[in-house]
């Protein structure tokens, strides 16, 4: 099927959720300020993000017809065959795209090439027409990324595109069952992280710094390895697990792969939470009687590559 339309998936600036929160531009440089806080950087910000968009829907103007979704309104937007998806942002719009994008090419564009590290954003305005070009014409090259899953008894489930949370909504401790390799032990902990390839940089990155920051102290010359995870790998750790006459701390971090699977029984009668790509608000109830399975999801994304 041919490409008929373009959508531009966009999130609002740091900018403009502050004049939403404070009715007026005036009013939040005066609440920032107040605190000491650079408001003249939420402005370039702004300022860089719209010349890029414009420039974007410019170009992208005399290619395809395209329309412009805020992240917002994506869970409840079809994408359709015959559409493809630009996005426009962080990292992390192009890890929330993906959930919802069907296997849709995605043509991810860096604003601000200054202020965002862009992993996931092969392009910038410069280039990425070149990536259109090719998806419309059908000769594109693409790099197939794996999903997360959390699948609930229930029937539920959630995708992830960088991780998984499992645990409490608070800083409370999170109590489950946790099974894996046919071991099963009950554990009190901060909570998991379930971590594709793609997000094996970002929240289990910050879990390595942890863990490799405590060593060092007593182990010299003590050098951080990153994970390298393959495309059908998932990693899981337990977030500062607690040992106590009830709770046990032998699982504390695994690899999930084929039908090699990690199950969480909540025994949590609130509060029990699992969201995905830090996305709190998009989120399964995980209380008692909830038992979840996590491992890979059938579904993937196709992210174009210069």
């Amino acid at each position: 099927m041919s490409v008929e339309y373009a959508i531009i998936v966009k999130n609002k600036t740091r900018l403009e959720s502050l004049i939403e929160r404070f009715n007026t531009k005036a009013q939040a440089k005066f609440y920032i300020e107040r605190l000491g806080g650079n408001f003249e950087d939420y402005v370039e910000e702004h300022e860089t993000f719209q010349d890029s968009l414009n420039s974007l829907q410019t170009q992208l103007s005399e290619v395809i017809k395209h329309k412009t979704l805020e992240r917002t309104f994506m869970p409840s937007f079809i994408f359709s065959e015959n559409n493809l998806i630009v996005v426009i942002g962080q990292d992390g719009l192009v890890a929330n795209t993906a959930k919802y994008s069907k296997g849709i090419p995605m043509v991810a564009v860096n604003p601000d090439k200054q202020r965002y590290d862009g992993v996931l954003l092969p392009f910038d305005t410069s280039n990425f027409i070149g990536g259109v070009e090719s998806v419309i014409s059908n000769n594109y090259q693409s790099k197939t990324m794996r999903f997360a899953e959390a699948k609930l008894n229930d029937g539920q489930r959630i995708l992830a595109f960088n991780d998984l949370f499992i645990g409490a909504s608070s800083h409370v401790s999170a109590r489950y069952k946790i099974s894996y390799n046919n071991n099963h032990e009950e554990q009190s902990s901060s909570g998991l992280i379930v971590s594709t390839p793609a997000g094996s940089t970002g929240w289990l990155s910050s879990i390595f710094n942890m863990a490799y920051g405590v060593t060092s102290l007593f182990e010299k010359d003590l050098k951080l390895k990153r994970p390298k995870l393959k495309d059908n790998e998932l990693l899981f750790a337990v977030r500062e697990p607690f040992q106590s006459m009830r709770t046990q701390t032998g699982i504390t971090a695994g690899v999930i792969k084929n039908q090699n699977v990690l199950t969480i029984e909540s025994l949590m009668p609130t509060n029990g939470v699992i969201f995905s790509d830090g996305i709190e608000t998009d989120f399964l109830k995980f209380n008692s009687g909830s038992i979840a399975t996590i491992g890979i999801a059938p579904e993937t994304a196709k992210i174009v590559t210069k």
